[in-house]
């Protein structure tokens, strides 16, 4: 129970603030002995994380959902209004997010095992961090095609452990020319696919080794607890320009995770 709870706090607080979860959770067990709590708590922590993302952009999530099926039937709705062009979006980038996810899978599983991979995958966010200091103001509100292709890659690269998702697609917004407030709706509207097809693939492939329910619940509502306030102070953060600073915190983490693998390979 105690390993739920802290695994849930981990992963609602991280899923979301740009210092990616894989890599606070690889740490869990390399300082800790945490071990990944087994499928269902992995399962049940993202759905957590799915409906914290859901319930703080519900609105934004509804009425580009409706868009998106709708222009299923009727493609001139992904260009006529505004939530279609968040769906179209959502769409294109999920595209080479899901190739590089696919690729990397068996690659993932062991690179998170590796102090040295986390280490170099935390400098990778912690200058992505850093470099939006330097971001030009942005106005767009709705990114090109091109621009959705650069942001699912960036977003596919997530993978690696250390190397934080949110982290990568909104400072590739923001380098984009995307509004801060715009920036930081469509990095969580794309993270949705993502995290839902992660969900529904783990419980498909692995249904018979579902178990733990009780444990498991604890640890989930705890990540959708966390993840709401992660979700709120993010925005706060990307809306006032300071997103730059969650590298005060990453760049001595990475150091520290570098440190760690010379020490103790």
């Amino acid at each position: 129970m105690f390993e739920a709870f802290v695994l849930g706090l981990i992963q609602g607080l991280t899923e979301f603030l740009p210092v990616s979860s894989d890599g606070h959770l690889a740490l869990a067990g390399f300082l800790f002995g945490f071990k990944e709590g087994g499928l269902t708590l992995t399962v049940l922590l993202h759905a957590g994380t799915l409906l914290a993302t859901a319930l703080v952009l519900r609105q934004r999530v509804w009425q580009t959902l409706l868009a998106g099926l709708s222009g299923v039937v009727r493609p001139s709705r992904f260009l006529v209004d505004a939530s279609g062009r968040d769906a179209l979006f959502v769409l294109v980038a999920s595209v080479p997010t899901g190739i590089i996810g696919l690729a990397l899978r068996d690659a993932v599983a062991v690179w998170t095992h590796s102090p040295l991979i986390v280490g170099v995958g935390f400098l990778v966010t912690a200058a992505a961090l850093a470099s939006t200091a330097w971001a030009p103001p942005g106005r767009a509100e709705h990114p090109t095609v091109g621009a959705a292709l650069v942001v699912g890659f960036m977003q596919g690269l997530a993978v690696a452990p250390g190397v934080s998702r949110s982290g990568l697609t909104i400072a590739s917004l923001l380098f984009l020319g995307v509004a801060r407030g715009r920036a930081f709706e469509l990095s969580m509207l794309m993270s949705l696919p993502v995290i839902f097809g992660a969900v529904l693939l783990e419980a498909v492939q692995h249904a018979s080794e579902l178990s733990g329910l009780g444990v498991a619940a604890l640890g989930a509502v705890v990540a959708f607890g966390s993840g709401i306030a992660a979700l709120l102070v993010l925005r706060r953060v990307v809306v006032g320009g300071r997103f730059h600073w969650f590298a005060l915190w990453v760049t001595p983490l990475a150091l520290a995770t570098l440190a760690l693998a010379r020490a103790w390979p």
